[in-house]
């Protein structure tokens, strides 16, 4: 299931570690496999462990402990909206519901045309700019009011027609 390729890009990663310790490469392993599948499988947490000489439950903890890593098809978009405490008390939870409610699925699903999964997250270290949201794991979204929140699934439609 894991190409060659994957297997070397794993082999420069483990090789920034002690020969002793490589499974302290599961981290960058996992991140690997998941941008090559999109997300991470069983069978690839399978395939991690026997690389790193490490039990598969070890490889499963780390996968399901981070909310980056995805264990099931995402959409496109993969947006994680803050709803920790201090978040909460800062509209977080408005932030999510206004999601659902605009994409029409709850917290947890993607939409059906395969272009949005909306989550909820824990803390993104941004409470005083909340709420706030991260874009596929990589851009932070602050202050995102129902206002904001529209555009930026507007911008993404459109990105997508273009």
């Amino acid at each position: 299931m894991i190409s060659e390729a994957t297997r070397a890009r794993f082999a420069r990663e483990v090789a920034k570690y002690p020969s002793d310790q490589k499974q302290s490469a599961v981290m960058a392993c996992l991140a690997i496999v998941q941008q090559e599948l999109g997300y991470v499988s069983v069978e690839s947490e399978r395939e991690v462990a026997a690389f790193l000489d490490m039990p598969p439950m070890a490889v499963h903890e780390v996968t399901t402990f981070y909310n980056m890593y995805n264990q099931a098809p995402v959409g496109k978009y993969k947006l994680n909206v803050c709803t920790n405490l201090p978040c909460q008390l800062r509209d977080g939870g408005r932030a999510l519901a206004h999601l659902e409610q605009k994409l029409g699925v709850s917290a947890g699903e993607t939409t059906a045309d395969g272009l949005f999964t909306l989550q909820q997250c824990e803390c993104l270290g941004a409470c005083a700019d909340s709420p706030v949201m991260l874009v596929n794991d990589r851009t932070m979204c602050s202050f995102m009011s129902n206002d904001r929140l529209d555009q930026l699934i507007a911008g993404l439609k459109s990105a997508e027609a273009s």
